[in-house]
C-alpha cells in the first residue's frame, strides 16, 4: 500500500471563491494544505467585504494604523487568505477564527492546539500552509533574486552542500541557491525561529546533478550531510506563477493515535524548543544580497 504524502500540491485560491474543496482534500488525504495567491486577485475582497473588521479581528487596529494603501490592503489580503483557507481546512467560518501571534511574531489559531499555520508573502504571492497534527512552515521567493554565491557558503551551507553547490555552473548554481534558501527558511519558520538559527547547522540532500532534492521523502541532513530525523520531517519545493520558489517544511508526529487514546496534540512547544536550542543562532547582520520575505 503506497503510503499517503505528507505534503501535496499548493493549490492557487485566485478569490474567497476557492477552489476550497481542493483545500479540504489535500487535508483530508495527508493532514496539511497549501495554498497561494497574489495580495491583487484578493484586493476587492478586501475593499468590498463588510465584515473586514470581523475577519481581521486583533489585526484591526494595525491595519487602520497603516498609512500605505498597498501595505495595508496587502496586509488585509494577507489575513484574509490565511483564516479562508485555514476555514476551508477545518469545516467552519473564517470570520469564526481567531488569529494571533506568538512571540517572534508567528501567527497561530488561538484555541485550536491541534492545527498549525504558515504564512509567508513577497512581491505578490501570498502562501498559506496548514497542517493538522504537526508544525508547518513556508517560505517564497521570486525566481528572479540572486544570491551569491561567494557571499553566501559561509553562512549559510554545510560543507556537503558546498561542495554539491561548487560543482554547477553558475546559472544553475544561482537556481540551486534560492531553492535552498528557502527549504532553511521554511525549516526555520517552522521552528518559529526564522534568520534567528544558523543556517550552517543544518543541510538539504542534492541529487547526482547537484541539485537540492527536498521531494519525494529526503529529509534533513546533518552539516557532514548525514541523515537527521528522517521519520519526522518532510520537505517539497514547487514553482508557482511561473515566477516563484515556494518551499515547504512540515514536521509530522507520526501516525494517527489509535482509538481509545484520546486527541494527539499538536508538536508540542516543549519539543520544538528543545530542537531549536540545539542549533545555534545566526551572528551575522542581514546582507544587500540576502532575500527579504515576510513571514507576517
Amino acid at each position: 500500500m503506497t503510503q499517503a504524502p505528507r505534503i501535496t500540491q499548493p493549490v492557487h485560491v485566485p478569490g474567497p471563491g476557492g477552489p476550497w474543496d481542493e483545500v479540504t482534500a489535500a487535508m483530508d488525504r495527508c493532514g496539511s494544505a497549501v495554498a497561494f495567491t497574489t495580495w491583487g486577485e484578493w484586493l476587492s475582497a478586501v475593499v468590498t467585504e463588510p465584515r473586514l473588521r470581523l475577519m481581521l479581528g486583533r489585526d484591526w487596529p494595525r491595519y487602520r494604523r497603516t498609512a500605505d494603501p498597498l501595505v495595508r490592503h496587502r496586509f488585509a489580503a494577507a489575513r484574509l487568505v490565511l483564516k479562508y483557507t485555514a476555514a476551508a481546512a477545518l469545516g467552519t467560518d473564517a470570520a469564526g477564527l481567531d488569529l494571533a501571534y506568538k512571540i517572534g511574531g508567528r501567527p497561530h489559531l488561538r484555541g485550536i492546539r491541534q492545527v498549525d499555520v504558515g504564512l509567508s508573502h513577497t512581491d505578490e504571492l501570498i502562501v498559506v500552509g496548514i497542517s493538522r497534527g504537526g508544525r508547518i512552515g513556508v517560505d517564497a521567493e521570486p525566481l528572479t533574486r540572486t544570491l551569491t554565491y561567494d557571499v553566501m557558503r559561509e553562512r549559510m551551507c554545510t560543507p556537503a552542500e558546498r561542495a554539491a553547490l561548487t560543482s554547477l555552473p553558475g546559472p544553475a548554481q544561482t537556481a540551486a541557491l534560492l531553492r535552498l534558501w528557502t527549504l532553511k527558511e521554511a525549516y526555520t519558520k517552522a521552528l518559529g525561529q526564522g534568520l534567528r538559527l544558523d543556517f550552517t547547522r543544518f543541510g538539504f540532500p542534492a541529487d547526482a546533478e547537484g541539485e537540492f532534492t527536498a521531494d519525494d521523502g529526503a529529509g534533513l541532513l546533518a552539516p557532514d550531510g548525514s541523515p537527521a530525523a528522517p521519520e519526522t520531517w518532510s520537505f517539497a519545493t514547487y514553482r508557482t506563477m511561473q515566477r516563484y520558489a515556494v518551499a515547504v517544511a512540515r514536521y509530522d508526529t507520526g501516525p494517527a493515535a489509535v482509538p481509545g487514546d484520546g486527541e494527539r496534540p499538536v508538536a508540542d512547544e516543549r519539543s520544538m524548543s528543545l530542537v531549536a536550542q540545539l542549533l545555534p543562532r545566526q551572528t551575522y547582520a542581514a546582507q544587500p544580497h540576502q532575500p527579504r520575505s515576510g513571514a507576517a
